[in-house]
């Protein structure tokens, strides 16, 4: 079971004897609502249950309402619905104050309970409980979903998120003098086979992407393929790695790892020969799946 995330502003104990937004959440989700009194009349563990079926990301309704029989708990019918991640509610809109940014990609990224608490406030027309909401669960990262409400840099949580095929496409490369690209092409090195192993690099540096990245989610590959490109006009190499995963975020920052450390790799081999190589830039050229749909450059 989830925690209990009760919010400060609600100026609520661990006595729970008024009625938090989680379990105002968990209510909604079966379409009821209860008195203060009946919910007072609970016992302490069982709203404390009903508050932890409020807390989770995914709403279990069908265990809600034998928590509620079970007691027998006198309710109401209530329409209310579970506020969308896709877009922000207008009535949260409305509630937004000059330095109060929401932006949708943020929204998306709050809790399923931090959505609801802000769009319940808001819906009620409280300006004052709204900027307390506001404060203590977008916070800084009404700059950026990569902060949180404190400003600390933080993961986004993905974990509402439906796992879909994602593809990216990157690309990278090393410039070089003559000489060392004529022994590059005629297989003249003295470290070996220069291609073969910065193609090894590549796919090794994407599985190992989350521990170089700080903010990115570790992610199971299914595909990692780093292709090597000779140009002898440009006395170049062009790295270009393609990356596919079935999860809940992207693989962009898969591929450009796989494609920079491949270059980086041609650049030790051949350093010896010419340390003036220019490696780069590295760039994403395609990226498809998500929410936020494809990209071509």
């Amino acid at each position: 079971m989830c925690p209990v995330k009760v919010y400060a502003f609600e100026e609520i104990d661990d006595s729970l004897k008024l009625l938090p937004l989680c379990a105002r959440r968990a209510l909604d989700g079966t379409g009821a609502k209860i008195s203060l009194a009946s919910w007072q009349q609970l016992p302490v563990g069982a709203r404390r249950e009903l508050c932890e079926l409020g807390s989770v990301p995914e709403l279990n309704p069908a265990a809600v309402r034998e928590l509620l029989d079970g007691a027998r708990v006198d309710r109401e019918p209530v329409d209310a619905a579970e506020p969308s991640a896709a877009a922000v509610p207008p009535s949260v809109i409305a509630l937004l104050t000059a330095g109060q940014l929401l932006s949708a990609a943020t929204w998306a990224a709050l809790a399923p309970l931090d959505r609801y608490a802000l769009a319940k406030i808001a819906g009620r027309g409280r300006v004052q409980r709204f900027a307390q909401a506001y404060a203590e669960i977008v916070g800084a990262s009404g700059l950026s979903s990569h902060l949180a409400a404190s400003g600390e840099v933080r993961m986004v949580d993905v974990g509402a998120k439906q796992p879909t095929l994602r593809r990216a496409l990157a690309e990278s490369g090393v410039s070089m003098s003559e000489q060392a690209f004529a022994a590059l092409a005629g297989h003249e090195t003295e470290k070996g086979d220069v291609l073969a192993t910065a193609r090894i690099a590549g796919i090794m540096a994407a599985k190992k992407t989350a521990e170089l990245i700080p903010l990115c989610h570790p992610l199971s590959l299914v595909r990692c393929e780093v292709r090597l490109e000779l140009v002898p006009s440009d006395r170049r190499v062009v790295v270009r790695a393609e990356a596919e995963v079935i999860d809940r975020t992207g693989v962009e920052m898969e591929a450009m790892v796989a494609a920079s450390t491949a270059a980086l790799t041609i650049y030790d081999m051949l350093k010896g020969i010419d340390r003036a190589m220019l490696v780069g830039p590295t760039r994403l050229l395609e990226k498809s799946g998500g929410k936020s749909g494809g990209f071509r450059r």
